[in-house]
């Protein structure tokens, strides 16, 4: 059973930069794909970044596309999410999760992914 860690939130002002990082424990995700998503207050679960098992495609939501990357280190078990020029609507709980094989094919959607983090809350004040 694999668990995922999510670290790295805080509370930071607009136009401010926050790395997530998302450590896993029990297994190793060399060959999952790995997804960020968020929940603000009140909104229902949002897809904010993919990375593929090897690294060698990344996919994004256009409301974070230019302004986040996701990235992996195979060597650390972990995945992680900078995030740059922070805005109060990117306010939310992150969540990170794994699609270990057979991959769902949908990177995108919640339910292609088998394992899920804790989350960690991002607070951007204006």
């Amino acid at each position: 059973q694999v668990q995922l860690v999510e670290s790295g939130g805080g509370l930071v002002q607009a136009g401010g930069s926050l790395r997530l990082s998302c450590a896993a424990s029990g297994r190793t995700l060399s060959n999952d794909n790995m997804g960020w998503f968020r929940q603000a207050p009140g909104k229902g679960r949002e897809f904010v970044a993919a990375v593929n098992w090897s690294g060698s495609r990344t996919y994004y939501a256009d409301s974070v596309k230019g302004r986040f990357t996701i990235s992996r280190d195979s060597a650390k078990n972990t995945v992680y999410l900078q995030m740059s020029s922070l805005k109060p609507e990117d306010t939310a709980i992150y969540f990170c999760a794994a699609d270990r094989p057979p991959w769902s094919g949908t990177y995108n959607m919640g339910q292609g992914y088998d394992y899920w983090g804790q989350g960690t809350q991002v607070t951007v004040s204006s």
